[in-house]
């Protein structure tokens, strides 16, 4: 598995997901679980400063696809 993102927020986090379960790529979360069970949450970044931003991981095979998914998705924004 390899990181193809780092979620900066919340809604960016679901936006990815979206993207990528519209076109088929099986990921994971990584850090998504833990946003709230340290320090003050999630703050001000959307993300808890402790445990980091979640990142989203797919099989090797698939990262180039997913960053060229994710990249659209950028583009749009």
């Amino acid at each position: 598995m390899i990181t193809v993102y780092s979620a900066p927020d919340i809604t960016a986090l679901m936006s990815a997901r979206l993207a990528l379960e519209a076109e088929q790529i099986p990921f994971m979360t990584q850090g998504e679980g833990v946003q709230d069970l340290f320090g003050f949450g999630r703050m001000i970044t959307g993300f808890n400063p402790i445990t980091g931003p979640v990142e989203i991981r797919v099989r090797d095979e698939d990262a180039e696809r997913a960053r060229a998914v994710l990249a659209e998705l950028a583009d749009d924004a």
